[in-house]
């Protein structure tokens, strides 16, 4: 049984994931068996409440309004319109509704009224409710929190050392922030990455040490492959090798045993194989649905054929932690503060997020 440990050195985890592929392999399938089922898989459905439009200039987003990707912007969606896509999702064997928005960070007023109540909603279907809406502050947590947040997404992208040539409208220490004010709930931290957007090896280490040196360690972290997407500065990226994605996942699972690791962007690209490796290595969660915000997914009936060829079972909701309470909106502790905190605008000219953005005008 292996202990949780807070102290990985970014040396260490090169070690971890340069090792023969096969000890690699048998290292961390053993860690993931002693940690979890290895037969059952958490599904989710990421659901885009809010699309395009969004101020920041993330390189690998389609939805940054200031690239141009040919994305279909909407407003927020309803309430009804959100339940009626959570419906679906648990019919088709989803446990938990993602539900993200474009924003920079939240604010408080009718929209964000709008998201507690489908969490207040998506919770009464007995389903787990997740939120990715960007930076938010204590107070904003414990609001969602209060409406029965399960899980809260705020991924850290990369390294604390590469994240400054990806993204240069916020700072690395917004995310931990936000982090840190969702650990002041009873909400579980989402948080993990994506690959294959130009960093190193080295880099991919030092995103895995963040993670894992925080404590409690993410009760789930995301790997995600980036989706060239044509119009953003990553559009001319290399496709991620199936073998780099297996690295990524054990290495994951090594260095966090008792975290879900979850296989998102990229899956279109995986073969059937590659996946089973995956979940062979310590993945344990993916996200179904024919879209992820707005880049193409698996279709949901290859993803249950899938699973029934390889013996795998849909986890069921609230294993892991048991469901959280909803507060109605009239009896709630905590209420709008109006808050306008200063995160972070570091500022500096990232040139291919320059080109990208000036590109087609």
């Amino acid at each position: 049984m292996s202990i949780t440990r807070h102290n990985w050195t970014k040396e260490e985890i090169i070690a971890i994931y340069n090792k023969p592929l096969m000890d690699l392999l048998y290292e961390a399938a053993t860690i993931h068996r002693a940690h979890h089922d290895p037969n059952v898989v958490q599904v989710s459905t990421l659901l885009s409440i809010k699309t395009g439009g969004c101020p920041e200039d993330c390189g690998y987003c389609p939805q940054a309004a200031r690239y141009h990707t040919n994305i279909e912007g909407n407003d927020l969606m309803t309430v009804n319109q959100v339940k009626a896509q959570a419906l679906r999702a648990k019919s088709n064997g989803s446990s938990r509704v993602c539900m993200g928005a474009a924003w920079r960070n939240v604010k408080d007023g009718e929209e964000f009224d709008q998201v507690l109540e489908m969490v207040r909603t998506i919770n009464k279907l007995d389903m787990e409710v997740c939120c990715t809406l960007g930076m938010l502050t204590e107070n904003q947590a414990k609001r969602l929190a209060e409406a029965g947040l399960y899980a809260y997404n705020h991924n850290l992208d990369t390294s604390e050392e590469y994240y400054k040539e990806v993204i240069s409208t916020r700072g690395f220490e917004d995310r931990l922030q936000t982090i840190e004010n969702v650990r002041k709930t009873n909400v579980t931290v989402c948080s993990g990455g994506i690959i294959g957007m130009g960093e190193s090896i080295e880099d991919r280490a030092g995103m895995l040490v963040a993670l894992s040196t925080l404590n409690p360690q993410p009760e789930s972290v995301p790997i995600n492959a980036l989706v060239a997407v044509e119009g953003t500065p990553m559009e001319d990226e290399k496709p991620v090798e199936i073998w780099e994605m297996i690295r990524m996942v054990a290495t994951t699972r090594i260095v966090m045993p008792e975290t879900q690791v979850r296989l998102s962007a990229g899956r279109t690209e995986m073969s059937r194989e590659g996946q089973a490796m995956c979940f062979f290595a310590g993945a344990n969660s993916i996200f179904a649905g024919d879209k992820l915000l707005t880049t193409p997914n698996p279709d949901v009936n290859e993803d249950m054929k899938m699973f029934e060829m390889l013996g795998l079972q849909p986890q069921k909701p609230f294993i892991k932690i048991m469901q959280p309470k909803t507060v109605e909106a009239e009896d709630s502790q905590y209420k709008p503060l109006g808050e306008k905190p200063k995160w972070s605008r570091p500022g500096h000219v990232i040139e291919r997020n320059l080109e990208a953005s000036t590109k087609g005008k």
